[in-house]
C-alpha cells in the first residue's frame, strides 16, 4: 500500500543498490516510480535505510521454533509461532519493555514480542535477533552446545513446513 492509499499507512518502498559513494535504482520501475514523484539529479530527499530480508535465513526462525517444539518438553503441544514468541518473552530478545506500576509491588517490567515478520524487521536485526534466540536455548535449555551449534541444528531440522 502507497502514501494516499486509506490514509497514511507505511511509505512505499523503492529498491536501490548501494553505488560507490551513492544509491541508484536497483530497476526500472524504481526509476520510473522516482521520476513520477517528481525527483531530479541533485535533489535532497531523506530515507529510512535498510537491508530486504533474505529469504533463506527467514525460514531459520521458523525453523528455531519448530526445533525447539519437537524437542523441548517445555515446548511441547506448541506451533512454531508460539515457541519462538515463548523464547523471545522468556529472553528479552526483540521485545519491547515498559514498566508498569503496580499498588503493593512497586514497578514491574512487561514485555510485549516485537513482530519478527520481514516488513517489521530488516535484515541486520533479524540476524540478531535469531542468534539472540539461539543463545538463550543454549544457555537455558541445552548448555552442552553453543548457539551457534543450535543455529546449525535448526537450520537443518526438517520438520512440518
Amino acid at each position: 500500500m502507497r502514501e494516499g492509499d486509506r490514509g497514511m499507512s507505511k511509505p512505499e518502498k523503492l529498491m536501490m543498490i548501494v553505488d560507490k559513494g551513492c544509491f541508484r535504482p536497483s530497476d526500472r520501475y524504481t526509476s520510473d516510480r522516482l521520476r513520477s514523484r517528481g525527483y531530479k539529479t541533485g535533489d535532497v530527499v531523506s530515507a529510512a535505510i535498510t537491508k530486504p530480508r533474505n529469504p533463506r535465513f527467514n525460514r531459520l526462525v521458523h525453523r528455531i521454533g519448530q526445533l525447539c517444539a519437537a524437542n523441548i518438553e517445555e515446548f511441547s503441544g506448541m506451533d512454531a509461532h508460539q515457541a519462538i514468541k515463548r523464547l523471545q518473552l522468556e529472553s528479552g530478545v526483540a521485545c519491547e519493555e515498559i514498566a508498569i506500576k503496580v499498588p503493593g509491588l512497586g514497578m514491574l517490567m512487561h514485555r510485549t514480542p516485537r513482530s519478527l515478520s520481514f516488513e517489521s524487521m530488516d535484515e541486520g536485526e533479524y540476524r540478531e535477533a535469531a542468534r539472540g534466540i539461539c543463545r538463550w536455548i543454549a544457555q537455558q535449555y541445552w548448555p552442552s552446545m553453543t548457539a551457534e551449534q543450535v543455529e546449525e541444528m535448526a537450520d537443518s531440522f526438517v520438520g512440518d513446513v
